[in-house]
């Protein structure tokens, strides 16, 4: 009887406060669809970093005039340094393969690519990847058949930090939003007690503890937060779907950047829902104890 008597009590709480309840629940949705975002950046750049820094290579970029001579001396001396742990000659023509094999779902860029765009190139792995100035040193820039040095990994790590500050910034206005839904909660828990206080108070003076007035508000809050992070969760499977599937599927199948696994959405779910119903319920109760007296 008391559990009935208390969901009835959430029902009606969640009726006479409708357009703010609706508010609460997309406040709490765009914060936790945010943080969801958030976290699935995360996992990419790792995915990401675990895809690239371990391919990083120093790439000896030959001029279009280097002569075999050149060519020749720029291998003995790779092969005679101890910092190179392996390096490969690339052609012209292995390069544009390569280039059409990492483009094939891009195919107005291949076509707009002539075959001699990209040069011939040394493609060099280091014993210690943070030595890339020793090769640059031995090898400069527009000298004996070299047109430019370049080390994939300081790319990689403007690259990396760039997609750290989207992540941050995505989490940064996260935090906002969920601020202005635990203040909306506060207000909806507010207006919800003084719209019922004359029940609550009769149920305090027939013999019923804090606690069990209390609860049926912080049931509201936390169901309010939970439908806030099936919203979320559902916004972020139709984002994987229409965009990420779709938008992205020539940059992912060409291995350029990770697909978003079903698994990392299934994963990250639960974060998302216990963060929504504990924040709100969390948010309500300290609402109830320091401005409601029940």
């Amino acid at each position: 009887m008391r559990v009935n008597f208390v969901l009835s009590e959430v029902a009606t709480g969640l009726r006479r406060n409708l357009t703010m309840t609706v508010a609460m629940i997309l406040t709490t949705a765009i914060s936790l669809g945010l943080m969801g975002t958030g976290l699935l950046i995360a996992g990419m750049i790792s995915d990401m970093k675990e895809i690239y820094y371990d391919k990083v290579q120093v790439s000896i970029f030959l001029a279009d005039d280097v002569t075999d001579e050149q060519r020749t001396v720029i291998e003995q001396e790779l092969a005679a340094s101890p910092e190179v742990k392996s390096y490969i000659y690339e052609s012209k023509d292995e390069a544009y393969q390569r280039f059409q094999q990492q483009f094939s779902q891009q195919p107005e860029l291949v076509q707009n690519t002539p075959p001699d765009a990209l040069p011939e190139s040394f493609r060099i792995e280091l014993v210690n990847p943070e030595r890339y100035p020793v090769i640059a040193q031995e090898f400069p820039d527009g000298q004996n058949g070299v047109d430019q040095v370049r080390d994939e990994g300081d790319f990689l790590d403007r690259l990396f930090s760039l997609l750290n500050g989207a992540r941050n910034a995505t989490i940064a206005v996260a935090v906002v939003q969920a601020l202005a839904a635990l203040l909306l909660i506060s207000n909806t828990i507010q207006l919800a007690a003084f719209n019922r206080r004359n029940e609550t108070n009769i149920m305090r003076l027939v013999g019923a503890s804090r606690w069990y007035t209390q609860l049926p508000f912080i049931l509201e809050a936390a169901l309010a937060g939970l439908i806030g992070a099936l919203l979320a969760v559902g916004g972020l499977v139709l984002t994987k779907v229409l965009f990420v599937d779709k938008t992205l599927a020539g940059p992912i199948k060409a291995g350029i950047i990770p697909p978003v696994d079903w698994s990392a959405i299934v994963s990250i779910s639960p974060v998302i829902a216990a963060a929504g119903v504990g924040l709100a319920a969390v948010a309500a109760y300290v609402t109830l104890r320091l401005y409601v007296r029940l």
